[in-house]
C-alpha cells in the first residue's frame, strides 16, 4: 500500500516561511519523481514544484525564486522550502509521487494559509 504522509502546514504571516514535507512508503521513492501540486479555493490543482530522481528541479513560474524542492532518499522524503509566502500562495498542498509502472499517489494535503 502506497502511503505519503505530509506536514508542516499552516497559517504564516505574508513574507513569511514554511517548509512542508511529505514521507512515502509502500513505493520505490529514489526511483520515481515527486512533486508538490496545490489547489486554491475555487482553482484547479496546479503543479507548484517537481523533482526527477536525477536530482532536476522544476517550478511554476509563481514560485519561482521562492520556493525550493528537494529530497532525502534514504529517508525517503521530500521537501518544499517556502520563502517570501504572498497571500496568493494559500492552497492545500499535495505531495505527488510519479510511478512509470504503478502511476500517480497522492497524498491528503495539508493546508497553507498565509496572512497579509
Amino acid at each position: 500500500q502506497v502511503k505519503l504522509v505530509e506536514s508542516g502546514g499552516g497559517l504564516v504571516q505574508a513574507g513569511g516561511s514554511l517548509r512542508l514535507s511529505c514521507t512515502v512508503s509502500g513505493i520505490s521513492f529514489s526511483f520515481n519523481a515527486v512533486a508538490w501540486y496545490r489547489q486554491a479555493p475555487g482553482k484547479q490543482r496546479e503543479l507548484a514544484a517537481r523533482i526527477m530522481r536525477s536530482g532536476s528541479t522544476n517550478y511554476a513560474d509563481t514560485v519561482k525564486g521562492r520556493f525550493t524542492i528537494s529530497r532525502d532518499n534514504d529517508k525517503n522524503t521530500v521537501y518544499l522550502q517556502m520563502n517570501s509566502l504572498k497571500p496568493e500562495d494559500t492552497a492545500v498542498y499535495y505531495c505527488n509521487i510519479f510511478s512509470e509502472i504503478r502511476g500517480d499517489f497522492w497524498g491528503q494535503g495539508t493546508q497553507v494559509t498565509v496572512s497579509s
